[in-house]
Order: structure tokens, then sequence, then C-alpha cells
């Protein structure tokens, strides 16, 4: 199982990542996911995914998002996006991320994933998440 978090700034950006080398689709940009280690409780991993690739900790809030991954075919899994709140910490790429920024949703970066190209097309069409 994958989660991810979706972080939005005051101004209405997202928080992403970029990926690194030796993951898929390095080079392109994500909102911050990974895969729950086993027997994690989804939320705690997510807010770790989080802490491991943005340096940001985050009050975990309802899952917005929804979907099978299908852009590892040898590695299909279910994703769960999450809101996410900062509550603390400083912005700073870690783990398998090279880069992390925040982007306004109609000047985004060459995205890694298909969801959350439509997650990010469902902001910006302002029906909400998953819309």
């Amino acid at each position: 199982m994958g989660v991810a978090v979706l972080v939005r700034d005051e101004h209405g950006r997202v928080l992403l990542v970029q990926r690194g080398p030796e993951v898929t689709r390095s080079g392109a940009w994500c909102i911050p996911c990974g895969y729950l280690d086993y027997g994690e409780e989804v939320r705690a991993g997510a807010a770790r995914e989080l802490k491991e690739e943005t340096g940001l900790d985050a009050e975990i809030g309802p899952p917005v998002f929804v979907r099978t991954n299908f852009h590892d075919p040898g590695k299909i899994t279910v994703g769960v996006w999450f809101e996410g709140a900062v509550t603390g910490g400083e912005l700073m790429a870690g783990d398998d991320a090279v880069d992390a920024g925040w982007f306004a949703l109609d000047d985004l970066p060459e995205l890694a994933f298909a969801t959350d190209i439509e997650l990010l097309a469902s902001l910006r069409r302002g029906s909400g998440p998953g819309g």
C-alpha cells in the first residue's frame, strides 16, 4: 500500500518533491509519497514519508483521494492521499527526493504519476481532491 500527503500553503500552492536517482520516474516531481512498512498504521506511515522526503512534520487529516497505482506493472499498489497541515520542521529534500518546493496549480513541473496529475487537475478545476 502506498500513502501520500497533499499539503497546500496559504497561497494555494502544493508541496511537491523531485524524485531522485534509482527510483521510478527519476527527475520528475510528485506529491510526497511512499510505501507503508509492515504493521505500520496508515496515517503514521503518511506522516513518516512526508518527514523523510521533505523535513516537515504535519497533522495528517482525512483521505482525499484513493486510486490504484499502475505505474510499476511489477508492483501494482493501492494509494491513499491524505490532506496534511504542516506543524513544524524545515523544508529540505531527503530520503529518495533530491528537491522539494511549493508550486502553483497553474505552473506545475513534469509530474511522475498519472494519479498525481488526476488529483492536481481536480484541484485546478476547483472540484476538490478527486472530484
